[in-house]
């Protein structure tokens, strides 16, 4: 069979319907249609619809692992991010914590100064303020120690005032340091003076169970004395300075098989709780005056003798 007589067409199994050149031409005027109409007229627009609510939960089930997964990397992120701000606000808070206490503190130790300022103003003598270190170690006794010592000039006998009032008197005095015991220790003893009626008396302190406060001995059981009357140093000892508060009656026991009366007293100065005091120089040890210069003595010579002196050689002598 010679070649130019062969069918080139394709058999009926294969055949594929219009060519597809014509089918591109069709498809793409129609789309081009569509686009034309949709964006004209919206006609697409209710087809979108129905799709989208078809696929919606076909799309909400395909999220959720995503959303998952970036929900829980979130979650302790966050959390994270919370712990340290929580960390962070604990130690603001503590830090302003510790300001507010140390402002407390030093508003105290201002209002304590600005105090003990005002009681020295009311007093002539001298004296220095000094800080107190810690109370002594000896239970049986009512004692502190002070940062003021034999260096900065403190004597032994001094009294101590705080901003109430006397709060004791120096015992033992160390190159940097001193002792104060307290007008609460049984040891010690203060002369005083009732400020409503002048009586004068000696306050000792408490040493029986009332404890913590002073008591006036010896006195009479007919004396005049109430309770709430003021007792102030009476200068008599040569100690303390005269018109010091000391203590405030607080309890009058007056029995008929005693000729004395048992008075209980509570001291003004805080003995408990005192952080600045005054130490004051005794009244009675007067700074010593300068010792004078040594005079010079001249022997009055002989007339007529000019070398009648003590270390003048006699005539005729050997040098």
């Amino acid at each position: 069979m010679p070649l130019g007589t062969l069918d080139r067409t394709a058999p009926p199994l294969f055949n594929q319907g219009q060519s597809a050149l014509s089918k591109l031409i069709f498809f793409g005027a129609l789309s081009l249609f569509l686009m034309v109409a949709d964006a004209r007229f919206h006609i697409v627009q209710p087809i979108r619809a129905a799709v989208g609510a078809v696929l919606y939960p076909v799309q909400w089930v395909a999220l959720k692992p995503v959303q998952a997964v970036l929900g829980g990397g979130r979650y302790f992120e966050d959390l994270q991010t919370a712990q340290r701000n929580e960390e962070d606000a604990r130690k603001a808070l503590m830090a302003q914590a510790e300001r507010a206490a140390q402002a407390d503190t030093l508003a105290q130790d201002n209002a304590r100064l600005r105090e003990l300022l005002e009681l020295r103003q009311t007093t002539t003598t001298p004296g220095r303020a000094a800080e107190v270190l810690y109370d002594a170690a000896d239970p049986y006794t009512r004692k502190i120690v002070i940062d003021q010592g034999m260096a900065q000039g403190v004597q032994p006998g001094s009294p101590v005032i705080d901003a109430r009032g006397v709060l004791g008197q120096v015992t033992q005095v160390l190159p940097f340091t001193s002792e104060v015991t307290l007008v609460i220790d049984r040891d010690l003893s203060i002369p005083v003076q009732n400020t409503r009626t002048g009586v004068r008396s000696v306050a000792f302190g408490d040493a029986s169970a009332h404890g913590g406060g002073l008591e006036l001995r010896f006195m009479a059981a007919n004396a005049d004395l109430q309770e709430g009357d003021l007792l102030s140093t009476s200068g008599v000892d040569g100690i303390y300075p005269a018109g010091l508060p000391v203590a405030k009656i607080e309890r009058i026991e007056r029995r008929a098989d005693s000729a004395f009366a048992r008075i209980y007293c509570l001291p003004l100065a805080h003995v408990t709780a005192a952080r600045y005091v005054l130490v004051l120089e005794p009244t009675g040890t007067p700074a010593a005056p300068p010792p004078p210069a040594p005079a010079v003595t001249q022997r009055k010579r002989p007339e007529g003798k000019p070398g009648a002196g003590k270390n003048e050689k006699k005539p005729g002598a050997r040098p």
